[in-house]
């Protein structure tokens, strides 16, 4: 153990031996200059910390003062009774304070103690309580802005979580200096008791068992009171009126009571000259003129110094053009800063406020923080910032996605319902509101809460509303992630994939591909739902075949080949099986006679009665393919997957186009239809 840590124990202990064990006048006296040290200790640290959670400690060692000091009030008290000493400490005090005249002196004393107990320590035990009060009522509101900073994107993880933890110290300190301001009171009560008690019980002691005169008493008796009182209530007193500068100190500025008393009580000197005549003219009464005509040209002294020194020379230098030119670019800038846009929002009516506020029970911002770190593993990009704000222009239970401003999906919830749906809408047996699930578009039902264990019972599958909202921005992202990813953010991609393959970038980028070349690969990945997380193998691949070819649509196709193993995890079956569609030779053969070869890539150039044939074979077997609740999955050739690929996104954008080289040998690839055309 450290030996800071053992000082405090055996100073925890002496305090307690202090109260049984009488001591000698000479460890009492060094005991009671320890006390009077540490108490002024106390207070310059107070004085000097930025904010309250700089003397965290300051609750405690209150308690650990207090304990201390009334042990020596105890151990004091016990030799002025029993022997009409107290060491030359406490001898010295009260000399110096009656002199020849014992109740003078008292007087004064009192006056010390009462102005100890009902100022400074009444103001102070009321300040704490109050502070500590005002700090819980904050705490959700400071939490609730620091989850909207976070999803702002404001300040970052590590951030926030140090944020929410000085909140919570906050409260704490707060807390704890309300229960350890009554250990400032009833020490000050304490004060007053054992004072009467010395007096009282000195005079009678005295006079009766050791034969002192009434006179002698009350000259022994109440000095050592007077001299026990001071050497306590001095150290009782800096420590109120530290409690009181803790208390009531404010972090705004960052500076010390010191500083912030120098800059603020001064700062404006035109005030000081008011000052200064009103003392000027009290020179005119019969107070002494000599007197009031000096302080008031101090006064009048120090102000004009101040105003001199806040007339500065201005001197139009280069650095102050400069300033000035940054402030009108300044306020262009407040202009430009219209015209940008927000990647992706959600807006919501002011029935659905709720759902964000912390203090209602929403979570939507924390599950919006999980949404962007489930969908970072799952796609490997970085997902924008969600901005979150109400709209009254949208009715009051809808809400709506944007994406770089554009509206991509809306929705209606009510958020004193669940959301019930089942595979079998011809077996309706639960009574509700009819609507649409806004992800997939299911028919499903808005119920009341006391129907959900029965929906559940009967097979429907029943979601919370905010449930219903997150899924909704999960899905619309992952329809979108590929409008998400510029090329400013595949730049931050291939520079924190520089840090571990720095030779693979390099031979990728800048040449033969530049990064919007990169950003065109990953984007078509993203678009049909193919993670770019493992960037070391699609670089690979870009490596090999950048240098017979630039153009992004054939690279996207070699990458998902080198993906193979990704995507046959992806849409296999647990048992590594998968059901297909397969095309016939016939249609294969009609797609690659189509493709034609130009200057500026290649494209589909099939007739439009064909194209509405193979459409249509597709879309039958796909809707024989989902009554079996199977992925819709099209197997062709790797020739012309990509222009299959292209000729569905019109008209079947959820079908899976796969080629037989973007599957691992090992799955059971199981054909449950053929797209033919006559």
């Amino acid at each position: 153990m450290k030996a800071r840590d053992l000082s405090v124990l055996i100073a925890v202990i002496l305090v307690v031996v202090m109260l049984v064990i009488p001591l000698p006048g000479w460890l009492l006296s060094v005991f009671i200059l320890i006390n009077i040290i540490l108490a002024l200790i106390v207070l310059l640290v107070s004085m000097n910390t930025q904010e309250p959670l700089q003397f965290s400690v300051f609750p405690t060692l209150l308690l650990l003062l207090t304990l201390f000091r009334l042990a020596l009030n105890v151990s004091t008290t016990r030799s002025i009774l029993s022997e009409a000493d107290a060491g030359g400490v406490v001898d010295t005090f009260g000399t110096f304070v009656i002199g020849d005249n014992p109740l003078v002196g008292f007087v004064v004393f009192i006056i010390l103690v009462i102005i100890n107990f009902l100022v400074i320590t009444k103001g102070s035990e009321r300040v704490s309580e109050v502070a500590a009060r005002f700090s819980l009522d904050a705490m959700p509101g400071k939490q609730m802005s620091i989850d909207a900073d976070l999803n702002a994107g404001l300040i970052s993880e590590q951030e926030a979580k140090d944020r929410r933890k000085k909140v919570e110290n906050e409260a704490d300190f707060h807390g704890s200096m309300d229960g350890a301001s009554k250990f400032v009171k009833g020490d000050a009560i304490a004060g007053i008791i054992i004072v009467l008690i010395n007096i009282i019980f000195g005079l009678i002691i005295g006079m009766t068992q050791m034969g002192f005169s009434f006179g002698e008493a009350i000259d022994t008796y109440m000095r050592l009171t007077v001299g026990d009182g001071l050497v306590s209530q001095i150290p009782a007193l800096l420590i109120s009126t530290a409690t009181g500068i803790v208390v009531t100190r404010s972090s705004a500025t960052g500076n010390n009571l010191g500083t912030d008393v120098a800059q603020q009580l001064v700062q404006y000197p035109k005030l000081l000259f008011i000052a200064a005549g009103t003392i000027f003219l009290l020179g005119l009464t019969p107070i002494n003129f000599f007197l009031t005509t000096t302080i008031a040209v101090v006064l009048a002294g120090s102000a004009f110094l101040m105003m001199q020194r806040q007339k500065q020379p201005i001197v139009e230098t280069e650095e102050e053009e400069e300033q000035a030119e940054g402030t009108a670019m300044k306020t262009q800038e407040n202009v430009i800063n219209l015209l940008s846009m927000d990647p992706i929002e959600f807006e919501f009516g002011y029935a659905l406020i709720p759902l964000v506020d912390t203090k209602q029970g929403g979570d939507l911002l924390d599950r919006v923080i999980m949404i962007r770190r489930q969908l970072a593993i799952e796609l490997g990009i970085v997902i924008p910032v969600v901005r979150i704000r109400d709209n009254i222009q949208l009715n009051p239970n809808e809400y709506r996605l944007k994406v770089k401003g554009n509206e991509v999906a809306t929705g209606e919830i009510l958020l004193d319902h669940y959301l019930a749906m089942t595979p079998d809408m011809d077996n309706d047996l639960i009574e509700g509101i009819d609507t649409m699930e806004p992800a997939f578009g299911l028919p499903a039902k808005w119920i009341s809460e006391d129907l959900k264990d029965e929906a559940e019972l009967s097979g429907y599958t029943v979601v919370d509303p905010p449930s219903v909202v997150s899924t909704h921005i999960t899905e619309v992202i992952k329809r979108h992630a590929h409008t998400l990813l510029g090329r400013q953010e595949t730049k931050e991609l291939v520079d924190h994939l520089k840090e571990n393959y720095p030779i693979l970038v390099e031979e990728v980028t800048p040449e033969p591909l530049a990064i919007g070349d990169i950003q065109k690969v990953l984007a078509k990945l993203l678009r049909e739902n193919v993670s770019v997380r493992n960037l070391p193998i699609i670089f690979e691949t870009l490596a090999d075949f950048s240098k017979l070819t630039n153009d992004p649509e054939l690279l996207g196709e070699y990458v998902r080949q080198a993906l193979s193993s990704q995507l046959t995890k992806q849409y296999a079956n647990p048992d590594n099986s998968m059901k297909v569609i397969t095309v016939s030779g016939k249609v294969e053969k009609k797609i690659a006679e189509s493709i034609q070869t130009t200057e500026h890539g290649n494209y589909l150039a099939l007739d439009p009665e064909t194209q509405q044939l193979i459409i249509k074979a597709i879309n039958d077997e796909v809707e024989k393919l989902t009554l079996q609740e199977e992925n819709a999955i099209i197997l062709c050739s790797p020739a012309i997957r990509m222009y299959l690929k292209q000729l569905l996104d019109r008209f079947l954008p959820q079908v899976i186009v796969l080629s037989y080289n973007e599957l691992e040998p090992t799955v059971q690839v199981q054909s449950v239809g053929v797209v033919n055309v006559a």
